[in-house]
């Protein structure tokens, strides 16, 4: 059976719907492993355009039968040809016999091209030119003669007469693949010449001026340190100067207005529990503010290295004050320690954050050096911690290598003493796993180990074969209290060509790795855990000469070799690691180094078969992927620059993560009437990129609920786009859920997982994951995500529901992650919250940031076809389109149905109860949305989630350097009104870290002696909480 041409073993339901796509002939089939039943299979069947899926299933004597309605004798079968023969006859019960056998693809020798699953055809470009090509050129020609009579730029006008000539150019290179616009960028260079020295005067003025107020800054040097990718050098240098002279206008009268600098010093005691406010100069202390009277903490976006506290005073007023530490890093420490000392004075039994530290190194098969302080404490390369912070021991670190050749127990006793001797912490081994030279280990406080259960590991060979153990993965999961952690270390194919093959690597390992659950084992390993991170010798490449990487290398010029950068291409493909997120790349290529040096990349490696070239890339990489509206935040993203042993340079990650403890309700249950809550649906409707016709039925999946619940069949179908069908459920046909304990503080941490599943072949088309926070209330929420399988985006699903909590179980507590906000200074300010806010999802990101824009686009423009919705969102009449919004975690977002929505065509029916209707834009989160697509303004005195970062990467990069800091007192004392129990807008979680051993006279980190400024006048309203 294993050389029948037609069976293709475990490939996905996806792979073979593409397969028999392209073979496109009545009575294509093939044979592939069954998803829903081991040792089962699945005949996949093309019959006009549409694949018929059917089960082939064996009896209690091994015999197999193709599954029929009930009714129909089955014909049963000893071996898998003998059926396929028996049904490539007629009249057999299939919609069409078996005619044409689908071959497995040959195996492709590993190259930069396309992989074997048909992505790489070409496409026709829409609107693309046509051979005739004299019509247009004289036709351009004509609208410019007409313009020259009214024009008085006819100089400039020469210069565009001479590139519509070439412009038909520029449009076939676009069909073709390029985005830059060649020709036009050379024609806009030349026009633009003389512009050049316009605008040195009177930059040069401006920056004179600036100086003045603010002596350390040059604010062109951020524009110049930037790598550009345009075609024309000239043309971006001359942008860049226009976007100087912009920023120097706008900030000229702010820095004016902040006066004569004094500096004063700031003094956080995390024992006691106090801030202290000095002046410099003077002995005595100005304030001391106790910890729980600071009310809430402003980070500014537009000035990175300032801070507002907002403190409560006497009669229920506030007081705000200002401070803008000397960088960014600076303040990120300061609010680390105001985070530490909230949580230490707390009396919490259970954490809600906890640090993760994630570690990846490719140790090169040489033993480590004596020392590994810098990788274990963050410091080196790139996003770093602060040195007043660095020390603070983490809850859990995970360690991975690959190429290790220390034994396993070796391995571990030498990570625990290296801790043991940096934190005075003795930690706990929670997990070991090894692949030979792969290894994961996980680490925990002692005082955290009573907090871990259900731990699982498990290992996959992605070597020859998928036999050999040299290159694979090893993963560990876990349970810390009521969360879900999964961590997956792996060591990916090598060399540059062979992109397609770690493509491949990535997708076995997600299909085989068995980690989690037992009970989610159907759903995609991406959706199984509330925090899954990701991490290891990826190995992707960057596709640039070696010698111009060198270059940029030199002049830190990151983004431009990010743009080719392997990895970011293949998510922009959507090939692997779909909605995961990395911080941002602020550190050189971690790979190929000098052993013994940082100080020199060694790009050539002499093979057997000849000269290899290796170019410096960053292999090492530490990717996480989380469940909507949790909170995760990255506090540092880096490299060492001192462990020198491998020509890898070890890489770290340290994150902030938000956890639940097992819930104990106020009521005790049977101590009165039982009130339940309940989950709703109005409608549901699903996009499947699929040619089946196969109708279709939900799994509800969640640890809130008792049982596994399931809809009834879909009561709409729709499947006259090839390629799509769409299914639609109405309320009446959706389960109502009952969570099992009917508490708002408990329900406001679920999630649902919710499986897309075919009635004959019971395997799934998708899954997602909703949260159940936002659609809490009387009034539905619309909900859009995408749906994923066997990591491929598969569709996409929305609709409507709500979650009603009784009467008496509504309240809920404050995070602790929750009193850390963002802000924009210079915004207009907010309106007046709602008197019952509900929290938003927390806005994520989902693509890299090192990453060019995309175009105007979306994740599939052949979805809007079902709605006659073309690629651009209508704005309301009379209303301006509203700017492009960033997708959440997960592309889950909810909306209140009173929002403004757009009617579609009248042709289209009202379904499910609700007319039809598009979103004004693409707004934050919608399945169809590119990710990254843009900032949304934001109003001041409003508790902000964090504008999409990178998961919580707060860009610590100062915008100004500012060599001292001192506070302000606003003086103006405003009413504070009280907390609300839930936000308008959730408050980003913040870092911190649980204290250490004592490390000086004050204990607890002593204390962190600080500068500040006085900060510019701004507008005295405390942000609204």
């Amino acid at each position: 059976m294993a050389a029948a041409r037609w069976y293709h073993r475990d490939i996905s339901q996806v792979v073979a719907e593409e397969l028999l796509g392209k073979a496109g002939r009545d009575g294509s089939f093939l044979v592939r492993d069954s998803e829903s039943v081991k040792g089962a299979y699945a005949l996949c069947l093309l019959f006009q355009r549409h694949v018929y899926t059917y089960r082939i299933l064996p009896d209690e004597e091994g015999l197999l039968s193709v599954q029929t309605i009930q009714g129909i004798q089955a014909k049963c079968f000893r071996t898998l040809p003998e059926l396929i023969g028996a049904y490539q006859h007629p009249n057999n019960g299939l919609v069409t016999p078996l005619l044409h056998a689908v071959p497995r693809p040959r195996p492709e020798e590993d190259s930069d091209g396309e992989d074997a699953r048909g992505w790489g055809h070409t496409v026709p470009c829409p609107g693309a030119v046509p051979s005739s090509r004299s019509p247009i050129p004289q036709q351009l020609h004509q609208r410019l003669q007409e313009q020259l009579h009214s024009s008085p730029a006819s100089d400039f006008m020469g210069f565009m007469a001479e590139y519509l000539t070439h412009h038909v150019q520029d449009l076939e290179a676009l069909c073709h693949g390029h985005p830059q616009l060649r020709h036009l960028s050379t024609a806009l260079a030349t026009a633009c010449r003389a512009l050049h020295s316009e605008i040195d005067f009177t930059l040069a003025g401006l920056e004179t001026l600036a100086r003045v107020f603010d002596p350390p800054v040059s604010p062109r040097s951020p524009a110049r340190e930037q790598g550009f990718l345009s075609s024309d050098p000239d043309l971006e240098l001359l942008l860049s100067k226009i976007s100087t002279v912009n920023h120097l206008l706008s900030s000229l009268e702010k820095k004016v207005k902040v006066g004569k600098s004094q500096r004063a010093g700031l003094v956080v005691d995390v024992e006691s529990g106090t801030v202290t406010v000095t002046k410099r100069g003077s002995g005595s202390p100005e304030e001391v503010i106790p910890q729980d009277k600071i009310l809430q903490l402003i980070k500014y976006q537009s000035v990175q290295s300032k801070v507002r506290l907002v403190c409560a005073r006497e009669n229920q007023k506030s007081l705000s004050r200002d401070f803008i530490f000397p960088n960014a890093r600076k303040r990120e420490a300061f609010c680390q320690l105001l985070q530490l000392m909230r949580i230490q004075h707390s009396n919490l039994d259970e954490p809600e954050i906890i640090s993760v530290y994630v570690g990846t190194w490719n140790m090169g098969s040489t033993p480590p050096p004596r020392s590994l302080a810098s990788w274990l404490t963050s410091r080196g390369l790139g996003r770093t911690q602060d040195e007043t912070t660095a020390c603070i021991p983490h809850d859990l670190y995970v360690i991975g290598t690959q190429e290790n050749s220390l034994g396993d127990r070796e391995w571990v006793e030498f990570l625990c003493a290296s801790l043991k001797s940096l934190m005075a912490i003795d930690y706990r081994v929670v997990a070991l796993q090894c692949l030979w030279s792969i290894k994961i280990v996980v680490l925990v406080k002692p005082e955290h180990q009573r907090r871990i259960s259900h731990v699982h590991t498990s290992s996959v060979k992605t070597g020859i074969a998928n036999t050999l153990g040299n290159k694979g993965a090893v993963g560990v999961s876990f349970l810390f209290n009521g969360t879900s952690f999964g961590f997956v270390n792996c060591h990916l194919a090598s060399g540059s060509e062979k992109t397609h093959r770690r493509n491949q690597n990535y997708s076995d390992i997600l299909h085989s790795l068995a980690l989690g659950d037992k009970r989610l084992g159907g759903f995609d390993l991406t959706l199984r855990f509330t925090h899954l991170f990701w991490f290891g010798d990826l190995n992707y490449r960057l596709d640039m000469d070696v010698q111009d990487i060198l270059t940029h290398i030199v002049k830190k010029e990151f983004q431009a070799l990010l743009a080719v950068d392997q990895l970011n291409l293949e998510r922009e493909k959507n090939k692997v690691f779909l909605r995961f997120s990395e911080g941002d790349i602020s550190f050189p290529p971690t790979y190929r180094y000098e052993r013994g040096t940082r100080d020199t990349y060694v790009w050539q490696k002499s093979k057997p078969t000849g000269m290899r070239i290796n170019v410096p890339s960053w292999c090492d990489r530490i990717l996480w992927k989380s469940h909507p509206e949790t909170h995760v935040v990255c506090n540092s993203y880096g490299c060492t620059d001192d462990i020198v042993t491998s020509d890898h340079s070890p890489v770290f990650a340290t994150f902030e993560v938000g956890v639940t403890s097992q819930f104990v309700p106020k009521e005790a249950p049977g101590s009165g009437p039982e009130a339940l809550a309940c989950i709703e649906w109005e409608s549901i409707e699903v996009i499947l990129k699929t040619s089946s016709r196969s109708k279709c039925y939900i799994e509800f999946h969640s640890y809130c609920l008792e049982d596994v619940q399931r809809s009834g069949e879909n009561t709409f179908q729709n499947c006259d786009i090839p390629g799509f069908l769409k299914l639609g459920w109405s309320s009446k046909h959706l389960p109502v859920l009952n969570p099992i304990l009917p508490d708002l503080e408990y329900l406001g941490d679920q999630h649902l997982l919710l499986s897309i599943k075919g009635v004959e072949s019971c395997e799934s088309y998708g899954e997602c994951c909703l949260a159940l926070r936002s659609a809490i209330g009387s009034a539905a929420q619309q909900f859009e995500t995408f749906l994923f399988h066997r990591g491929e985006e598969t569709g996409s699903v929305r609709g409507w529901m709500r979650v009603r909590v009784p009467r008496g179980r509504s309240g809920t507590r404050e995070r602790l992650y929750e009193w850390i906000s963002f802000e924009e200074e210079d915004a207009e300010p907010a309106a007046e919250p709602p008197a019952c806010p509900k929290p938003a999802p927390q806005r994520l990101r989902s693509r890299p940031r090192s990453l060019p824009e995309p175009a105007t686009g979306y994740t599939n423009p052949a979805y809007f076809i079902f709605e006659g919705v073309p690629n651009a969102w209508l704005p309301a009449p009379g209303e301006a389109p509203r700017q492009r919004g960033e997708s959440p975690a997960e592309g889950q977002r909810c909306r209140s149905p009173a929002g403004a929505r757009v009617p579609l065509s009248s042709q289209e029916e009202p379904w499910c109860g609700r007319p039809r209707c598009a979103p004004l834009s693409p707004s934050p989160g919608h399945p169809l949305s590119p990710p990254r697509a843009g900032h949304h303004k934001r109003p001041k005195s409003a508790v902000l989630t964090r504008d999409a970062l990178g998961l919580g990467d707060c860009s610590l990069y100062a915008a100004t350097h500012l060599s001292q800091v001192s506070p302000q007192g606003r003086g103006d004392r405003q009413e504070l009104p009280p907390r609300q129990t839930q936000h308008g807008l959730e408050p980003p979680p913040r870092p911190h870290r649980e204290a250490p051993r004592p490390l000086g006279k004050r204990g607890a980190l002593g204390a962190l002696d600080l500068e500040a400024q006085p900060a510019p006048p701004a507008d005295p309203q405390p942000a609204r909480m």
